[in-house]
């Protein structure tokens, strides 16, 4: 599993090639504006990257986990904002395809497949962010729909997208009275906060989600009541996985430029990148993004076959892998001194993005709990 096959790096060189023309040199801007790139990300679903996993039957790409987790490593070298947006769209797309029915398969998935419409995963409120069982959103069921109230906290694409996968409750029993919800774009009583001012990934929008009164006919329920948290929990085993491997890529990015950056610069009278400090610091670099790799390939593997193992792997693969990509971004600034620190250089970018990777899909000290608690379970 350590060596792609040619199908494999056609892949990574097709990604590689749309990133460098049509992301990497707008990265810069669209940060800076605030701008969210839905013609570009339209592009990237006529590519096939709007249902990476999804099947083939309704315009998915029926690719594995691992050309997924290659895929998103690939463009977060060019914008881990994007790519992170990217990937959270996907396990939106995977959960209607994975958990829906035909009909909701028909009705949803191709739309997305192609990013002709956007999706968004709407788990997190005010009060339930680490504890997302305690979420407080309620579904009432009224005839034919089900009536949702609450708010939903920190949702990429909102405003933005055409569909909102929300986790409401519909019994007062923890876990198991949480069910998942299709809530279209342009439903009434749907509404939107103010974008949050944000250290990084400011090409995505991010918003509240508020339901007052929302009607959502019956046949808009993904799955049956009670099961919607074990379907987000799901989607966040491969959102781990994802996120990792954009970590990785926008580590990658940063150990790149410093490379480059160590071998123009002097001082003393020779290249920085003869000193063997230096150079100690990119082998550091460079060992934990390849640890972080291969773990990001094992749990790919885990998750697709769906091994015993799988929700221990895809934590420790999100632990390791943020923690190495956010580790390498700010080496790197380190490394470039005080033009690290500018924005030209792309370097301080990397690191305002990467720094929420830690946070988001389950924060690194719930990774290290979901992993304690499997250990001392064996």
């Amino acid at each position: 599993m350590f060596e792609l096959t040619e199908d494999q790096k056609a892949i990574v060189e097709m990604v590689a090639d749309f990133a460098a023309e049509n992301i990497a040199p707008h990265a810069a801007a669209w940060d800076r504006d605030h701008h969210f790139p839905v013609d570009v990300l339209a592009q990237a679903g006529e590519l096939g990257m709007g249902g990476i996993y999804v099947r083939e039957d309704f315009g998915g790409s029926g690719m594995s986990r691992l050309d997924a987790a290659l895929i998103f490593e690939e463009l977060s070298k060019s914008d881990p904002t994007i790519a992170a947006y990217i990937s959270i769209h996907n396990m939106v797309a995977w959960m209607i395809d994975r958990f829906g029915n035909d009909e909701q398969r028909a009705a949803w998935v191709p739309q997305l497949c192609t990013m002709e419409m956007l999706g968004s995963y709407c788990l997190t409120e005010p009060g339930a962010g680490s504890d997302a069982a305690a979420l407080s959103t309620r579904a009432v069921l009224d005839g034919e729909h089900y009536v949702l109230n609450g708010t939903k906290q920190f949702i990429s694409g909102a405003g933005a997208s055409g569909m909102y996968l929300v986790m409401a409750r519909t019994a007062d029993t923890g876990g198991a009275g949480i069910t998942a919800f299709i809530v279209p774009g342009e439903s009434a009583g749907l509404s939107f906060g103010a974008l949050e001012a944000k250290m990084g990934w400011n090409a995505q929008p991010t918003r509240q989600v508020v339901m007052e009164d929302v009607r959502v006919p019956v046949g808009n329920r993904l799955g049956e009541e009670g099961t919607g948290f074990g379907i987000a929990m799901k989607g966040l085993n491969g959102g781990r996985v994802n996120i990792g491997a954009c970590s990785v890529g926008g580590g990658q990015a940063a150990l790149d430029k410093s490379i480059a950056y160590l071998k123009e610069r002097e001082a003393f009278g020779a290249p920085l990148i003869g000193q063997q400090a230096l150079l100690f610091a990119i082998a550091d670099m460079e060992t934990e993004l390849e640890i972080a790799r291969t773990m990001i390939w094992r749990a790919a593997d885990a998750l697709e076959r769906g091994t015993k193992d799988t929700v221990r792997l895809c934590a420790m693969a999100k632990l390791v892998a943020t923690d190495a990509g956010f580790n390498a971004a700010n080496t790197a600034l380190q490394l470039h001194g005080g033009y690290g620190y500018l924005s030209e250089y792309g370097i301080e970018k990397i690191v305002r993005d990467l720094r929420v990777h830690q946070i988001l899909e389950g924060s690194n000290e719930i990774m290290r709990l979901i992993i304690g608690r499997l250990a001392v379970e064996k």
